[in-house]
């Protein structure tokens, strides 16, 4: 089938290239992932400490506002009624808004991280 032993060095030299290739494009199929999966979890743990700090927050300045709104109504658990309404509002108000406020950012982020390709400088 093969003329001279040429042809066969050439098929074996290609093969060798082809599995080296293949092995390369293993590792950096699992950078990538590395990468991407470090960025993810970073941007999970930085969200989480925001929303522990945001709910820190939240809770001194709804006592705060508890003892502001007690001099006005003069009940503090009617200015405690006060304040878990406004609280329930928002929290209904935010159920309401989850896709625009919730969802669709984090679909927008994933899909980003994941699908977007950074390694081919020709596309804008």
């Amino acid at each position: 089938m093969f003329a001279n032993d040429k042809s066969i060095d050439n098929l074996e030299a290609l093969f060798k290239e082809t599995k080296r290739y293949i092995l390369l494009q293993k590792d950096f199929l699992k950078l990538e992932l590395v990468e991407k999966l470090t960025i993810l979890i970073s941007t999970l743990v930085l969200i989480l400490v925001l929303i522990v700090l945001g709910m820190m927050a939240l809770f001194y300045f709804s006592f705060m506002l508890v003892y502001v709104l007690e001099s006005v109504t003069g009940s503090l658990i009617g200015s405690y009624a006060i304040i878990g309404g406004i609280i329930l509002c928002i929290a209904f108000f935010v159920y309401l808004l989850r896709k625009q406020l919730i969802v669709q950012p984090m679909v927008n982020f994933l899909g980003h991280l994941f699908l977007d390709d950074h390694s081919n400088p020709t596309q804008p």
